[in-house]
């Protein structure tokens, strides 16, 4: 068994932290529901990538203004983070957006029309079969 390496830690409790410190801490009418779906944290903790997701309407225009506000306030977080959490150095914080929560809902629908119309397929030939066979 693998264990947790010291950067798994800390970006498990960046992610935790961020999550509670955006909603609450970032007054920016302009920031939508921002969900945190990872954080890595590089090798020697100099920087943090945090990943985030946008419920609702996710236009590039709105991904980019989100991303726009929550860059604004990576130092604020940052200092915050440096009160909550026990670390030496807080990383630098980077936000991106995470596009794989959007492709993996994408696929899904994509399967779900290909079973439906392999569903609708084999109706048609069960009733050809059955026509066939009076």
């Amino acid at each position: 068994m693998r264990e947790f390496k010291r950067t798994d830690r800390v970006a498990d409790q960046l992610q935790k932290e961020l999550a509670v410190l955006i909603q609450r801490e970032v007054k920016d009418p302009r920031l939508g529901m921002v969900t945190v779906s990872g954080v890595d944290v590089s090798r020697d903790l100099g920087y943090a990538d945090v990943y985030i997701t946008l419920l609702g309407e996710q236009t590039p225009e709105r991904i980019k203004e989100n991303l726009q506000v929550l860059k604004r306030a990576a130092g604020f977080l940052r200092s915050q983070i440096a009160k909550r959490v026990k670390l030496r150095h807080v990383p630098e914080l980077r936000f991106h957006y995470d596009e794989s929560v959007v492709r993996g809902q994408h696929l899904s629908s994509l399967i779900d029309e290909a079973v439906a119309s392999d569903l609708d397929r084999q109706d048609d030939d069960d009733e050809v079969d059955h026509e066939e066979a009076r």
